[in-house]
């Protein structure tokens, strides 16, 4: 798969377009870049594409739309249903593989990316070198569990795991458990532990969160992130909190207050409102409860930041991911100090021509339909 050739064309036989991740990421960019003639090939480390989403939690369903979920050249089937579920999701990313007759290397992990002249060198599984004209790097958003630092963590005697490790409610009915974060992920499995029979459930919050009805008669909460995406920060910020105060009932009773800051301002520093698939019937009810953050572990407790001391059987993380590109492009100067890539899309960062990142941002309007959008844009771009 090296190239041999002095042909600089990106596309020619030796000279292939690497795409790095067989998510929904790098399978958009290949079919894109197919459908204009350009040689790419997909090199995915586990064995079959769509792999993070076959570990995802079973209940699982996308907060985008069906209908602004699919990606470049096939929509997604109507028989999906409006949410479609995690299942689905990659029964769908295997037929787009197929039905593009995507080139995908399965089993090939890329552990570093080089400069090589006016090419890419790819240091990869088995001592393979790759070497391509432009590398995409797709390697996906939630790729390395993140888990603070807690003092006393190691001497906890409970279960201890993070989100990523969560499947379904059975293990842990009966028993009580703190969910650690009230992102969409900790906000969901918190409900899936309640109504799945766990004994008791908390949920541990640091910032108090916007949430958002999924969709309000009709019309899905992704469709407002599209149309407000580029209207000024303020604006957005004082229509969202007269469109909370209306559809979602203050919780602060039930320690989940409304947030102090604006929900387009959040947004804007990464932080995306929770989507609700039940978490605010779940806490007036009283079968999540929320409580501060984590502090510490000491002595088989969990230590709040409050000074509450609680005694959880188990203990999950919902606490986030790195995006995990510091061994594979760190050395290259395109990632800025928290490790995010400072170009995306179609743009290289400065001094890397030909490199490109895609699936690096968490965006309002929806993750698959800006996949689908900036696959587009990188496939015209290497296609010049």
């Amino acid at each position: 798969m090296a190239d041999t050739t002095s042909d600089d064309r990106p596309g020619h036989p030796g000279h292939p377009v690497y795409v790095v991740g067989g998510g929904p990421g790098g399978l958009a960019v290949a079919a894109a870049l197919r459908a204009r003639g350009v040689r790419a090939v997909v090199l995915e480390r586990s064995d079959a594409v769509g792999d993070s989403w076959r570990r995802h939690y079973e209940r699982l369903r996308l907060h985008t739309t069906r209908r602004l979920s699919g990606l470049p050249g096939l929509a997604m089937p109507r028989r999906f249903g409006r949410w479609v579920a995690r299942a689905d999701v990659v029964r769908y990313l295997e037929k787009y593989a197929e039905y593009h007759e995507l080139e995908i290397v399965t089993g090939v992990e890329v552990s570093r990316i080089e400069q090589a002249g006016p090419d890419w060198l790819l240091h990869a599984t088995g001592g393979r070198r790759l070497t391509g004209r432009a590398v995409v790097v797709a390697t996906g958003y939630n790729h390395t569990p993140r888990v603070p630092d807690w003092p006393g963590l190691s001497s906890y005697a409970g279960t201890f795991l993070h989100a990523s490790a969560y499947r379904e409610p059975s293990p842990y009915a009966g028993r009580d458990v703190l969910v650690v974060g009230v992102g969409n992920t900790g906000a969901e499995i918190a409900v899936d532990l309640a109504e799945g029979g766990a004994a008791r459930v908390r949920l541990a919050v640091r910032t108090a969160p916007h949430v958002l009805r999924r969709s309000t008669a009709g019309w899905p909460a992704q469709r407002t992130g599209i149309l407000v995406r580029r209207l000024p920060v303020g604006l957005v910020d004082r229509a969202g909190r007269v469109v909370t105060r209306l559809s979602v009932p203050d919780l602060s009773a039930q320690g989940l207050p409304r947030p102090d800051t604006g929900l387009y301002s959040r947004v804007r520093e990464g932080a995306i409102p929770v989507q609700d698939v039940g978490l605010i019937d779940a806490v007036k009810r009283g079968a999540v409860e929320p409580v501060a953050a984590v502090e510490s572990f000491e002595d088989g407790k969990v230590v709040l930041a409050d000074g509450e001391r609680i005694g959880p059987e188990v203990v999950i993380a919902a606490t986030g991911y790195d995006r995990g590109l510091e061994e594979l492009v760190g050395h290259l100067g395109v990632l800025d100090e928290r490790g995010r890539p400072l170009a995306h899309g179609r743009r290289s960062p400065a001094g890397a021509p030909g490199l490109h990142f895609t699936g690096y941002t968490n965006p309002i309007s929806g993750n698959l339909r800006e996949l689908a959008l900036d696959a587009q844009r990188i496939a015209r771009a290497l296609s010049r």
